[in-house]
């Protein structure tokens, strides 16, 4: 497969920022960006040769692609749900006839998906779901269900086209029992209603979604009535990958602005600063040969996903501090006036600072992770559950 560019082709990356220059501008231009990938069949790399109107790439050439995705400096992705969770979820568990009705425009950039998982008053307690799906007319998995419950800090909903829900579609049923994995259009007004979360950095990625008798057709039923907890861990068994790779060239590039930043400002002359700068570049690297490692198949277990995600969050919160350490005094002025009346604006750092106090909650707390390396691979006593 031809890719087209190399790693040290500048040329390539200054018309890809041309481009986005162009092009983009907002949360709609993006979906042209989705398109454009899909139009090239840069979208689903590593799913099957059955043919969804995508390429078709080895592992190697899947992180050769991802990782020069992030070198172009190219726009977050508004539908790596769809790609990177969904996708291989139905071609694991999925239909046939589902593969060939929703493969297709999620290669080519035209459906989007968000996640609904996570529910009020349960953390990052996945199998605490309270939202309920039941048969409409008593018809069951022939017909359609109806979706009633609430979802939060679903990404992306207030641009997706779908939603992929976990529901309790077995009255009575606790934990992971009774759970089924549901897709729902997300177009049904009156009857789903998506309410944007304001965070600390201004913006509003993350939604509450509540589901009001939402109808899901049942041939959008994932692996069949009732064995929604094993698609969903087969699901999140997918959040790890090449993208992890990507990730990490992001990360490299932050690094390297707060090294440049600490250069400038003399902070670099603070040998506490020093040392903190080569921890943290050290730890990147090490964190990228176990990525690699995983990758590789060498370091196969339940526990890998927790112990990088402990990994990469907590250094990268540590990154936010140490950038808002080396900008000085300077750190606490913003780039524009603020006031009360009207949305605040952050610089890049301080952007990385507050929304980095997230990065060790979301995707799983990391209390969560240590319970499952605990429980799963150490084989300590489980913690009791009310």
């Amino acid at each position: 497969m031809e890719f087209g560019f190399g790693a040290e082709d500048e040329a390539f990356r200054e018309e890809v920022r041309g481009w986005l220059a162009a092009h983009l501008e907002g949360a709609p231009e993006r979906r042209v960006w989705e398109r454009e990938l899909g139009a090239g069949g840069w979208i689903g790399l590593g799913w099957s040769e059955d043919g969804y109107g995508n390429r078709t790439a080895s592992l190697t050439q899947q992180v050769v692609w991802a990782e020069e995705y992030a070198r172009a400096k190219a726009p977050a992705r508004t539908g790596h749900i769809g790609e990177n969770l969904l996708a291989p979820t139905l071609l694991a568990h999925g239909t046939p006839a589902q593969k060939q009705r929703f493969l297709p425009p999620v290669a080519r950039g035209e459906e989007l998906w968000c996640q609904g998982y996570s529910e009020p008053d349960a953390g990052s307690d996945l199998a605490g779901v309270r939202t309920t799906a039941v048969p409409d007319n008593g018809v069951g998995p022939s017909g359609s269900y109806r979706v009633t419950g609430q979802k939060i800090w679903t990404s992306l909903a207030h641009e997706a086209d779908w939603c992929f829900v976990l529901a309790r579609t077995q009255p009575g049923s606790t934990r992971h029992h009774g759970l089924t994995f549901l897709l729902v259009p997300m177009d049904q007004p009156g009857r789903i209603e998506v309410r944007p979360i304001r965070q600390l950095t201004g913006t509003s990625e993350f939604n509450e979604v509540f589901f009001d008798g939402a109808v899901a057709r049942a041939e959008h039923v994932v692996g069949g009535e009732g064995n929604g907890w094993r698609v969903a861990m087969s699901l999140l068994g997918f959040e790890r990958g090449v993208s992890t790779l990507a990730q990490q060239i992001g990360f490299a590039e932050e690094l390297g602005r707060v090294i440049e930043t600490a250069v400038a400002t003399g902070a670099v002359a603070d040998p506490v600063v020093r040392d903190h700068l080569v921890l943290q570049w050290a730890q990147l690297r090490a964190m990228r040969w176990n990525a690699l490692r995983t990758l590789g198949g060498a370091a196969e277990g339940e526990g890998a996903p927790s112990v990088a995600k402990l990994l990469w969050g907590r250094w990268h919160q540590r990154l936010g501090e140490l950038a808002m350490r080396v900008r000085g005094a300077g750190a606490a002025v913003g780039p524009t006036d603020w006031s009360p009346s009207a949305p605040y604006e952050l610089d890049a750092f301080q952007h990385l600072f507050l929304f980095g106090r997230a990065d060790t909650i979301y995707g799983g707390s990391d209390e969560i992770q240590r319970t499952i390396i605990a429980e799963r691979v150490l084989g300590l006593p489980k913690e009791p559950r009310g």
